[in-house]
């Protein structure tokens, strides 16, 4: 039997499975790093030890695996929005500035008040936000114009492990998509917004479509006539390793950061810009928004506030309390993105009464992150349509507790896959599709993705204080 080995190059890790075209995984490996941060938006990350990362996982995973010969490919998926500036014998100037990232505000907010923020919206589908590489560009220039001045080329994490693996510079189409200087309708780069940020085609890769090829590998120990397939981003596949590919069929990953996507045939316009709209392949689009605050929010919990207890244990005894008891919590730790799309954004706890104890705090953490998410697929579902069934992937999986709180929120029924991972299995897929294993991706749901468990909706519990959640915000975001 064969198998494809998936590759998701994340924020706070790396992760790889090999998963085979029966729809059983193999062997799996993950291998953590730290981010760099700072008080001035600082949030980036070691290119070269992200391609360590990547050496290592690929390594462990097939030394968990029986048969090397039965390897059909390697596929990516990898985080969105970076940012890495080299010079032209492609030696790093820069670290990996990440979706986190927040130096770029200022430019941001320029521009999405401007004309021509509009129109980039319009073209290439993304909401104007500092995570953007367009606006990251903006801030470069400005503030480290000798670096500008001297990069030959501006690329993300994935473009420079593509790089170290064949010596060339390419893009794929789904993570070029989210660089606010791509054009989704003629799958090119936006002529305006390279204009905007100074820089010219050739400083960009080349774009190629996520089923792109490559042969001729400089990984040490692999046969060299494996194939590579590009991939393309994690949150589109995880559309894709979350059998969220037909209409009304949503996915919902809640890791460090958050998010709520839908599968269309065409990129859906969203008139008060609040969605992006992802290209996975000429066909299929992925529409929806990202939250700055998941898991991170939890973990900003334990840290500070949890008293030495550990994440598992506060989440448990979150949901010892019946619920908040009116405490109502805003997630925005780190601004926000959809669909405020406000990086001024701050967190808070609301109706704070003497009886509130440590479990009720973390109850409203959990629900605030959830009514983020709600708030999400309430613009989903006003420009797309109805949401039907929800497949939830990410590290909140391992808490059933939150995933019955999900469909109680959302009140649809919620389904987890036999993988959690669901970018990494969305690579496998993606890499299956290329190389002709499936003849289409809607064969992936057959054959290759699995339920494990769902999640019927109960009562609807959460309607008061998702009213306060929302109407929060409103009344407090120019105090922001």
């Amino acid at each position: 039997m064969s198998y494809i080995i998936g590759i998701d190059i994340g924020t706070t890790n790396t992760k790889a499975v090999a998963f085979t075209d029966g729809g059983d995984v193999l062997a799996d490996a993950n291998f953590s790093y730290t981010a760099f941060t700072g008080d001035d938006g600082v949030y980036e990350l070691d290119p070269t030890s992200l391609w360590g990362a990547v050496l290592k996982v690929l390594s462990e995973v097939l030394s968990r695996t029986s048969d090397r010969k039965g390897l059909a490919g390697v596929s990516f998926s990898c985080a969105m929005h970076s940012l890495i500036a080299v010079d032209r014998q492609g030696e790093l100037l820069t670290r990996a500035m990440t979706w986190a990232d927040s130096r770029s505000k200022l430019f941001a907010d320029r521009l999405k008040a401007s004309e021509a923020g509009r129109r980039i919206y319009q073209q290439t589908g993304v909401p104007i936000h500092p995570m953007l590489p367009l606006c990251k560009l903006l801030w470069l220039r400005e503030k480290e114009p000798d670096i500008f001045r001297r990069a030959a080329k501006f690329i993300s994490i994935k473009e420079y492990i593509w790089w170290k693996l064949f010596g060339k510079y390419q893009v794929d189409h789904s993570l070029a998509s989210a660089t606010g200087l791509f054009d989704i309708y003629h799958f090119s780069w936006y002529k305006e917004s390279l204009e905007l940020a100074g820089i010219r085609e050739d400083q960009l890769s080349e774009p190629v479509a996520c089923m792109h090829v490559e042969t001729g590998h400089r990984v040490d120990g692999l046969p060299g006539g494996v194939p590579f397939i590009i991939g393309g981003s994690d949150g589109c596949l995880a559309n894709l390793g979350s059998n969220a590919v037909k209409p009304g069929e949503t996915a919902l990953t809640i890791g460090t950061s958050g998010a709520i996507r839908m599968t269309t045939k065409s990129p859906a316009y969203d008139a008060e810009e609040r969605i992006f709209r992802y290209i996975l392949t000429p066909d299929l689009y992925v529409c929806g928004g990202a939250t700055n605050n998941g898991g991170g929010a939890v973990q900003w919990f334990a840290s500070n506030l949890g008293g030495g207890r550990s994440v598992e244990d506060l989440v448990q005894s979150a949901f010892g309390v019946a619920d908040a008891d009116g405490l109502v919590f805003l997630p925005y730790l780190l601004g926000e993105r959809a669909p405020i799309w406000n990086a001024d954004a701050r967190a808070l706890f609301f109706g704070i009464k003497a009886s509130h104890g440590q479990a009720h705090f973390m109850r409203a953490v959990l629900e605030g992150i959830s009514f983020s998410l709600r708030q999400v697929g309430a613009s989903l579902e006003e420009t797309i349509g109805p949401i039907k069934h929800i497949y939830a992937s990410g590290g909140f999986t391992h808490s059933p507790l939150w995933l019955q709180m999900i469909a109680d929120v959302f009140g649809r029924t919620v389904y987890t896959t036999s993988s959690a991972d669901a970018s990494a299995i969305g690579a496998c897929i993606m890499g299956a599709y290329a190389l002709g294993v499936i003849p289409g991706l809607d064969d992936a749901a057959v054959r290759m993705i699995r339920i494990k468990d769902s999640y019927e909706p109960k009562q609807e519990v959460y309607g008061a204080s998702y009213a306060t959640y929302t109407e929060l915000y409103r009344r407090l975001k120019d105090l922001m």
